[in-house]
């Protein structure tokens, strides 16, 4: 492991400048991700700048109905607020799909949304991948791309998918990303925070070198938004990373669609807003039918991996049934 120095700022305005000042600088929230990838020499960043003591771990009522989360409340908290809970139940939902209990209690919601992918090739400095490295190939589309995205896969490179549970949930209820930078203080919304690879995979976001997130901000809530959920489909029953999910809010008045967001997960470099199925509903019958219409139509763009040794083609059906079943709770009220 390269060595490193530690600053621990009490601004956040220090922390951002201390960053800015030094290209190989990294922040350090609950660390649940980014010290495996230190034992693993995946980063080796010359400073590690601890934002504990300058991001907030408080959930604040906003004027116009809202919540502001502050960077620095830890998952478990954020999941369990009774404001959340009530009012948005898919970003809670999403908290508890992921990790364990101890690490839900570490990982920080500013954290929580730049996690890096689960890309095996990425963690194992062994094997080449563009995302490491701009000059390497990607691994994962000759070797085994079960986990691998299938939208927004234009050209040759990276095919790694974004992690975060709670990423999709606040792409799906339009929430906002608070970011302060060294040229001050900027919202950026959710549903554009994160990538697709293009031309530099090795950048998962839109933050520039410096940029602390600060805060989320959920809007005020809306009857879809309050009949929403998050369902997600993975190996196993214990903790792990999704094959597929789906963040879901749905408003339906007299067997008719009035409101839908859907946002899906692992599909892609980053959480997808499935804004083609979501137009297809607008004004339709709240039907299965239709349901499998939208999805469909969204899906069209897929490109599975073909690999040998493990393609993603599965994921277009398991997408499908997914959004299907989910869209069906939420329109019978037993989400």
């Amino acid at each position: 492991m390269r060595p490193f120095t530690y600053a621990r700022p009490t601004e956040a305005s220090e922390a951002v400048a201390t960053l800015a000042a030094d290209p190989d600088a990294r922040f350090l929230a609950g660390g649940t991700n980014l010290l495996d990838h230190l034992k693993l020499g995946v980063v080796e960043p010359s400073q590690l700048v601890d934002v504990s003591r300058v991001t907030s771990t408080t959930i604040e009522d906003l004027p116009d109905g809202g919540l502001r989360i502050g960077a620095g409340v830890p998952n478990s908290d954020l999941a369990a607020d009774p404001r959340v809970r009530e009012r948005y139940p898919a970003v809670a939902a999403a908290i508890l799909a992921g990790a364990s209990g101890q690490l839900r209690n570490m990982a920080s919601t500013g954290g929580n949304l730049l996690q890096r992918t689960r890309c095996a090739y990425f963690a194992d400095r062994t094997t080449p991948c563009t995302k490491r490295d701009l000059s390497q190939g990607c691994s994962a589309r000759e070797g085994w791309a079960r986990y691998h995205a299938i939208l927004g896969t234009a050209g040759d490179g990276c095919i790694a998918t974004h992690p975060s549970d709670l990423a999709v949930a606040l792409v799906a209820l339009d929430a906002q990303v608070q970011v302060l930078g060294p040229d001050g203080a900027r919202t950026v919304p959710a549903v554009a925070f994160h990538r697709l690879p293009g031309d530099d995979p090795t950048r998962d976001t839109v933050l520039a070198h410096g940029d602390l997130v600060t805060a989320v901000d959920l809007p005020a809530t809306t009857p879809a938004v309050v009949n929403s959920t998050y369902r997600k489909v993975r190996d196993r029953a214990s903790y792990a990373f999704a094959l597929v999910s789906a963040a879901i809010a749905l408003e339906v008045r007299d067997g008719t669609v009035v409101d839908v967001r859907i946002a899906l997960g692992s599909v892609a470099h980053k959480p997808w807003r499935a804004s083609t199925a979501e137009a297809a509903l607008r004004g339709r019958p709240a039907t299965d039918e239709e349901f499998r219409a939208a999805i469909a139509a969204e899906l069209e763009a897929a490109v599975p991996v073909d690999s040998p040794l493990g393609g993603n083609a599965y994921k277009i059906p398991l997408v499908t049934g997914t959004v299907v079943s989910t869209l069906r709770a939420l329109a019978g009220g037993t989400a």
